[in-house]
């Protein structure tokens, strides 16, 4: 996760595209455990806001934090990483 300002960025895999200017996307991350010190990993699904509708299922993207768009709609796609082929 990087951070320009206030804003975060993230990266994430699309999984689900199903609305219209919108995708849910998947991130990953990696915490350590506070008693056993292993990785776990933790996924959080987020509501992204895809103006153009250009992301589809299995696309890597760059997602940034906004201003809020809808009730559950808080971030953007910056730009699409990888397409899933």
């Amino acid at each position: 996760m990087k951070k320009r300002g206030n804003k975060r960025i993230v990266a994430g895999t699309v999984v689900s595209d199903k609305m219209d200017k919108t995708v849910v996307v998947q991130v990953e991350r990696m915490v350590k455990h506070q008693f056993y010190h292993k990785y776990i990993r933790r996924c959080s699904k987020f509501s992204i806001h895809d103006e153009n509708n250009a992301c589809s299922v299995g696309d890597k993207v760059l997602i940034v934090e906004s201003s809020p768009i809808s009730k559950t709609k808080k971030w953007r796609v910056k730009e699409i990483i990888e397409k899933a082929v």
